[in-house]
């Protein structure tokens, strides 16, 4: 069974940065669409970006777009999220999820999910 660990959250100022990990310890990692997920009290789950098993396709939600950034690293067998210029409403709970078929925007379509890291930016 795959499992995957977030790592990297903290409390951040806005404007700052941030860099979430998500290791994928077991199962064919090259095989997966990998994809980043927030909740908040406020919003509930929502779809953050997601990037294909080959690292060609990726889609981001527009309140992130141009500040956020997903890869993937298939030899370290590690996703990414790269986040720029933090917003305080970027305060989240954040899930790296995995799935073994091409990228999806919905939280249902992934069967595999991190324990979640939390993001905090104070302004």
């Amino acid at each position: 069974q795959v499992q995957l660990v977030e790592s990297g959250g903290g409390l951040v100022q806005a404007g700052g940065s941030l860099r979430l990990s998500c290791a994928a310890s077991v199962g064919p990692f090259s095989a997966y669409s990998m994809a980043w997920f927030r909740q908040t009290p406020g919003k509930g789950r929502e779809f953050v970006a997601a990037i294909g098993w080959n690292g060609d396709n990726r889609e981001y939600a527009d309140s992130v777009k141009g500040r956020f950034a997903i890869s993937r690293d298939n030899v370290q067998r590690t996703a990414y999220l790269h986040m720029t210029s933090l917003k305080p409403e970027d305060t989240a709970l954040y899930w790296c999820a995995a799935r073994i078929a091409g990228l999806s925007t919905l939280d249902t379509a992934y069967p595999y999910w991190g324990q979640g890291t939390q993001v905090t930016v104070s302004s």
